[in-house]
């Protein structure tokens, strides 16, 4: 009897090197880890979003070759209830990309409210056209050739640059 208790113990002892041979070589393999990895806390980023300001007076400048955009544009305006809309046409007719420029920081939230309502366009900080609309709070559309029927950029590849008013 002492021999096959012997025998039973060895045979314990191999399984149980054998078992901790295979986890071994599975921890330095890295397909297990003895202590788990802190998963990265994912931070939502703010969306910057606007409010329609009907205070503010637009002026709506067509930089492009197609005609009548700027009052299309001018009716949107007027529809959402803005009062004090300015359309006519820009000097410069290859402005690449539709642009809602305003003057003052605070005027960041009102400029992205515009940009909304009319489907969409950059926004950008500039005092170019500050003083067009004396007293009043301002914002200025330059209309782009992304609006047009066309929807290319400039054919002279000059697009991109702010068009006189």
């Amino acid at each position: 009897m002492n021999g096959w208790v012997v025998l039973l113990w060895s045979f314990v002892a191999a399984l149980v090197l054998v078992i901790a041979g295979i986890f071994g070589s599975l921890v330095v393999m890295g397909r297990i880890s003895l202590v788990p990895e802190e998963q990265p806390t994912v931070v939502p980023t703010p969306v910057e979003t606007g409010v329609v300001d009907t205070a503010y007076a637009v002026t709506i400048l067509n930089a492009t070759p197609d005609e009548g955009l700027d009052a299309q544009m001018r009716d949107t305006l007027l529809n959402a209830g803005f009062a004090t809309v300015y359309a006519s046409d820009s000097g410069s007719r290859d402005f690449a990309e539709t642009t809602v420029y305003y003057v003052e920081d605070a005027d960041r939230t009102a400029a992205l409210g515009v940009a909304d309502l009319i489907g969409g366009a950059t926004v950008e900080q500039s005092d170019f056209y500050a003083g067009l609309a004396e007293g009043q709070k301002q914002l200025t559309i330059v209309i782009g050739l992304d609006r047009t029927s066309g929807g290319g950029g400039a054919e002279d590849g000059s697009g991109g640059e702010t068009p006189a008013p």
